[in-house]
């Protein structure tokens, strides 16, 4: 087909119209086509493939962004040349086109990390219980979060570069050189220090995700880990948001460190005639018919003892963190019952030496008070 021929029949016909706005016209009815071209493909193919290759509506949902915008890049590069625009709309467009495309790579470049993070998260689905789960996805996330920041500044400075105008900005902030380059240096400096922090956290492993932490004297579980703040998901459904930094200049707490394992305590203070070794075999058999209970750790000893009672300490031990909490209120409760119902000459009390007032008669005095004294001592 000889497309100068067809746009000198086209300037015929529509000669009165402005030759921008025809060329403008072109532009845009190209993108359109592309874009009904890019609808009627996808139709055709989950039409064709949808229920067999349940992959394949995914791939192309993920895609879809890139792909379209590629489709009208292509478009606009195929009609650009040919339309009848002047060079002071031709050049802003060349120029919006060049930016598009480096948008389109980088674009291309974080779907392709995030596919790829996902296809790998894939085999490690429950990170509850699994300590090479938590660990990989953790090291995953970071290390795509990282990497998606990294791609976007690159990105930015790319198309920064491609204007006369500001190219001295892009090249300060892609190479970090010159007066802009330290000023901006500066000012980033809280997220940069806490992108290296996350590439720390991603390697050497402090936390990771469902991690049970204590932090600020907040308790609860890691959820998400972004390239510049973690997400603690407290025990009572709050969300504290914490810079990655805090995890590696601050101390924290970290309950699931090595394993989810955790052995919880219980203190009880009982009267000094409390039958401590009843009381430690009704533990070790209450125990072992809890759910809760991993199989590991249960022991009761006396750890302290002041004038009016004994303290014991009861240790159990449960596979993770919210089951060693329970563990530990059901046996609380369980104890309190037992010495309650079964041994009540156990439950704490306080002694006192009765003595008569002053008006009560000598003889009375010198008669009841030692046998007071004696049954108080009993008691």
């Amino acid at each position: 087909m000889n497309w100068q021929a067809l746009m000198a029949d086209i300037d015929r016909m529509f000669g009165w119209i402005p030759s921008w706005f025809i060329g403008l016209g072109l532009v845009v009815g190209a993108m359109l086509l592309a874009l009904s071209l890019y609808r009627i493909a996808t139709w055709l193919l989950n039409r064709a493939f949808g229920t067999r290759l349940p992959l394949l509506g995914v791939f192309i949902e993920r895609t879809s962004g890139p792909a379209q915008l590629a489709l009208c890049l292509a478009a606009v590069a195929l009609v650009l040349p040919l339309a009848p625009l002047d060079d002071n709309i031709r050049t802003p467009l060349m120029r919006l086109f060049v930016v598009a495309v480096i948008a389109l790579i980088g674009w291309i470049s974080i779907r392709v990390v995030d596919m790829s993070a996902a296809r790998y998260l894939q085999n490690f689905r429950d990170v509850t219980e699994n300590f090479v789960a938590r660990k990989h996805v953790t090291q995953v996330r970071v290390f795509k979060r990282v990497t998606d920041t990294i791609i976007v500044v690159i990105t930015v400075s790319t198309a920064l570069m491609t204007f006369d105008s500001v190219r001295q900005y892009g090249v300060s902030l892609f190479a970090s050189a010159g007066a802009a380059g330290i000023i901006v240096g500066l000012a980033a400096r809280p997220l940069l220090s806490n992108l290296i922090a996350g590439l720390q956290i991603a390697i050497t492993q402090p936390i990771r995700i469902e991690d049970a932490v204590i932090i600020e004297n907040e308790w609860g579980w890691v959820e998400d880990i972004a390239s510049t703040y973690v997400v603690i998901r407290l025990w009572d459904w709050r969300r504290m948001v914490v810079p990655l930094s805090h995890f590696i200049e601050k101390p924290f707490q970290n309950w699931t460190r090595d394993t989810a394992s955790l052995i919880g305590v219980i203190a009880l203070h009982v009267d000094y005639r409390a039958d401590v070794p009843r009381i430690r075999r009704w533990l070790e058999d209450a125990v072992k018919q809890s759910k809760l209970w991993d199989g590991a750790v249960v022991n009761l000893q006396v750890i302290d003892a002041d004038s009016r009672t004994i303290e014991l300490r009861a240790l159990v031990s449960a596979r993770n963190a919210p089951q060693s909490w329970d563990l530990r209120c059901e046996m609380r409760e369980k104890l309190i019952a037992f010495i309650r119902d079964e041994m009540p000459e156990a439950l704490p009390r306080d002694r006192a030496i009765l003595i008569p007032s002053a008006n009560d008669d000598g003889d009375l005095l010198q008669r009841v008070a030692p046998q007071r004294m004696r049954a108080s001592a009993r008691n």
